[in-house]
């Protein structure tokens, strides 16, 4: 029987409410501020049957300028209360940002309010009151954002653990919907699975088929490592493949050469991955009607293999086969199973507005889409007197904003700023220049 800290006890049991960004905040933690283009709602537990029994609350970033939104991003955590607190400043995560701004899409990522030892199932299963509150979200930050369509635009899916449990049941229950989902760690049960105590299956319908999946996990999660922690997930991983892949769906298998559970490296081919489905799935007429892929025209390879090759030339069985949307997305799958070290031979995107208050200077940067930021050089008059990055992440590649274990930013978010107590004379904008730096060492102009 789950059991709810004192201050859920009294929370509302009718239909969930929508508070002002000034509102209460979550039971156990904070989150950073929510001005536009950064919109936040909030909805209470419930005790009705079937509404979601956990607080939540969903930020959306817009990019700015847009006019209308094409689709959303949503970057969802995994079980747990640490989890559930990374969640909250997904939103502001440059790297996903980019891949936002490039389709003109919304980023959103939720943040469930799960107490440590409650079920997670009663969120991760969006049958249990979570994809009615994620669709009520949809809505309400469309108003909230002067965006209306939020609430019909398709959704690319990212979930980690927990959070891939969610995003593969919310393909299988609105696969009209969603352009790609990318699963780490994480898949739903399907009937015709061996069934997972606790877990109730899904119907894996023909519509489902057309939906981009890739299952990503480490490789000490089962496939090396088959008697640790989380050695349960690729025997559920691999299940969710073969039935989906063996009625033709497009899906393949990602396996992280060097983690367990943690995100590690795998951001840096989820989002060239999930831009590739964008691009070949998203309308281009406007409509919100997803385009269908050429299921025949892909690249294949063995699950567990490290080499794609078209599918003409392909020997194996296809059914059996990981599917992938085309050759470059091969190729750079075929360098992640080996070491993750995805390439990137483009430089990250110039830093823009630098502003000086007093000594301290401040500036603005957009993410390198492929490889996100890694750290900034501050020159001024023409030297180098600084280099501000965040090289420690035992997750994976050091990225100037830090990770959590949910891949999403440190808090409190690390700013864009840098006091020159050093410098003499007058201090001008003019007399500096940024240089930001990408995660494989590429520099800005």
């Amino acid at each position: 029987m789950l059991k709810y800290r004192p201050i859920l006890g009294w929370l509302f049991s009718v239909a969930c409410f929508v508070f002002p960004l000034s509102a209460q905040q979550p039971p156990y933690d904070t989150y950073p501020e929510a001005k536009p283009p950064y919109y936040r709602v909030r909805y209470e537990a419930s005790t009705d049957a079937g509404k979601l029994i956990f607080g939540v609350n969903y930020t959306i970033w817009v990019p700015p300028g847009v006019e209308k939104i094409r689709g959303v991003i949503v970057h969802q955590h995994g079980c747990g209360e640490g989890s559930c607190k990374s969640g909250l400043t997904g939103a502001y995560d440059l790297h996903w940002q980019a891949l936002a701004k490039k389709h003109a899409c919304a980023l959103l990522t939720p943040a469930y309010e799960q107490p440590e030892k409650a079920d997670c199932q009663m969120w991760c299963d969006p049958r249990n009151g979570s994809g009615d509150a994620f669709l009520n979200a949809l809505h309400d930050l469309g108003n909230l954002s002067g965006h209306p369509e939020l609430a019909d635009v398709p959704w690319a899916l990212w979930g980690h653990s927990g959070g891939g449990h969610w995003c593969g049941g919310m393909v299988l229950l609105y696969p009209e919907r969603v352009a790609a989902a990318w699963l780490r760690s994480g898949v739903p049960l399907l009937e015709e699975d061996e069934k997972r105590a606790g877990i109730k299956p899904h119907s894996l319908g023909d519509k489902s088929l057309h939906v981009p999946i890739m299952c990503n996990l480490g490789t000490k999660e089962g496939v090396t490592d088959k008697e640790g922690r989380f050695a349960g997930v690729w025997p559920a991983n691999r299940a969710f493949f073969e039935a989906v892949r063996s009625r033709g769906g497009l899906i393949a298998v990602a396996v992280d050469p060097l983690t367990s559970h943690e995100c590690g490296n795998q951001r840096y081919l989820a989002i060239p991955w999930l831009d590739a489905c964008l691009s070949a799935r998203l309308s281009t007429d406007g409509s919100v009607t997803l385009r269908l892929l050429d299921a025949n025209s892909a690249w294949l390879s063995e699950p567990l293999g490290a080499k794609a090759s078209s599918s003409p030339a392909f020997t194996g069985d296809k059914l059996k086969a990981s599917w992938h949307l085309d050759e470059r997305m091969a190729k750079l799958w075929e360098q992640y199973v080996v070491d993750t070290q995805v390439s990137d031979p483009t430089a990250p995107p110039s830093v823009k507005a630098i502003e000086v208050v007093g000594k301290q200077i401040s500036w603005s940067a957009e993410s390198d889409l492929e490889s996100g930021i890694a750290s900034f050089e501050i020159y001024r008059d023409g030297k180098l007197i600084a280099t501000l990055g965040n090289a420690k992440n035992p997750f994976g590649r050091g990225i100037y904003q830090g990770l959590q274990y949910s891949d999403t930013p440190l808090q409190p978010l690390v700013e864009m700023v840098y006091l020159d107590d050093q410098a003499e004379g007058d201090v001008r904008a003019d007399r500096y220049k940024i240089i930001a730096i990408n995660t494989v060492g590429l520099k800005s102009e």
